[in-house]
């Protein structure tokens, strides 16, 4: 389904939710005031306050000669790496899939060390899944683990899960849904679930799980750390008797686990007894396009080596993710691309960023832009700059720019320095 946008609204691209209901008032081409959205959506669609100039070795040049010099790297390097997209349009992404293919390049993105394991299982239909429209109308058991939605996706509850009064759910979370958060911590998300909140210790969610299935099972639960059997068992029964439940999962479960083995096996319990479904909380704005996109060329994710001059040839695996690529100094150029490596990974891994070509293609200044041999500024998608985008349930959202500008998308920067290779 194709989620097209009402005229008198936008979309906004802050976080992988793309709600589509932000209402604007623009001056003299300047947006002055916007409202509906979230404080993330407000700082996105106000744009950077850094933002970026072509450069060339620190230099401000015309942007035909930075895309020239990218251009040069590009073809002067033997093992070059692309990564980010997450906030990029889903024809930039492909665009960015016909440039590895091109010039032999790995291609990875931030779901490598995130939410890829969670979203490879749905591809796989390892695990089943809904849309967010689904889960507003339907949900009457709504569990976000490991995630705090409050203030990671601050509409998330209000749009979409725990607030709305949907067409099966009128009677809305007063008598119509139950939400259930489990964390090692009580965040703002917890807070809301109030008694319905299961706090367990650090890296304690498999034998949670293990726990829980016990429990569905109808067996006494044994689990490993001090916990009231008699809380599992009543979890166990809310989720049981779900009519139609969903699972969140945030980063707290994904990087608990060493793989979605426990997840995939409670799901498949959930599913013997009731009708349970699962999203994960995707970050950037469309994470899940890139790997939607990539995963339609290739049957992966991320992680993937192209074989120069064959387009048909791919290899993909661990040693092909960015940080393993840069832990063993596999690649000798990187072309960043809405991401900013340098402040997000650890430094040991960063390190080998600083001694190869950098060229950095974002609509602000970052660390690493500053660190970059080469920087092209592009348009702010969803303000400067239309496309489309695949929301965290898997929805293909449309949307327009709001605003007009000369500066380049980052679709049409990638053509560009194609057509200049």
């Amino acid at each position: 389904m194709v989620i097209l946008l009402n005229e008198n609204y936008h979309v906004c691209t802050g976080c992988a939710l793309l709600c589509d209901d932000i209402e604007v008032v623009i001056d003299a081409n300047v947006i002055t005031e916007i409202k509906t959205a979230c404080r993330k959506g407000v700082s996105r669609m106000k744009g950077c306050n850094d933002p970026m100039s072509p450069t060339v070795e620190g230099q401000q040049v015309d942007i035909d000669v930075a895309i020239g010099a990218a251009a040069d790297i590009l073809k002067n390097s033997e093992s070059p790496l692309i990564f980010g997209l997450g906030n990029s349009t889903d024809g930039a992404q492909k665009k960015a899939i016909e440039l590895a293919k091109h010039i032999g390049a790995i291609l990875d993105d931030t779901s490598s060390f995130c939410q890829g394991p969670t979203l490879e299982a749905i591809f796989n239909d390892k695990i089943k899944s809904c849309t967010l429209d689904d889960v507003r109308n339907k949900a009457d058991v709504i569990v976000y683990w490991g995630a705090d939605p409050s203030n990671s996706h601050p509409r998330h509850l209000s749009k979409f899960s725990y607030f709305p009064r949907g067409q099966e759910r009128q009677r809305g979370w007063e008598e119509d849904r139950t939400m259930i958060s489990i964390d090692i911590r009580k965040s703002h998300t917890a807070k809301i679930s109030g008694d319905k909140f299961h706090q367990i210790p650090l890296q304690a969610d498999e034998e949670f799980i293990d726990a829980l299935i016990d429990a569905l099972s109808g067996k006494v639960p044994k689990v490993p750390f001090e916990y009231d059997p008699k809380r599992i068992l009543e979890l166990a029964n809310i989720m049981k008797n779900a009519r139609f439940g969903i699972i969140f999962v945030g980063l707290g479960l994904v990087y608990s686990l060493d793989n979605m083995d426990p997840i995939v096996k409670l799901m498949d319990k959930l599913n013997e007894l009731s009708n349970f479904h699962l999203i994960p909380m995707v970050g950037h704005y469309n994470m899940r396009g890139f790997n939607q996109n990539l995963f339609n060329e290739t049957g992966h994710l991320n992680r993937v080596k192209f074989e120069k001059g064959n387009n048909t040839k791919v290899q993909h695996g661990a040693e092909f993710s960015i940080v393993e690529s840069l832990n063993e100094k596999k690649v000798d150029a990187a072309l960043i691309i809405g991401s900013d490596p340098l402040s997000s990974l650890p430094r040991a891994v960063a390190d080998h960023l600083l001694n190869i070509p950098i060229i950095t293609i974002d609509p602000c200044e970052t660390f690493t832009s500053r660190k970059a041999k080469v920087t092209i500024p592009s348009a702010l998608s969803g303000v400067e700059c239309g496309g489309s985008a695949i929301r965290m349930d898997g929805e293909e959202v449309m949307f327009e720019p709001i605003i007009e500008t000369t500066t380049l998308s980052d679709e049409e920067i990638l053509t560009r320095i194609m057509e200049a290779l």
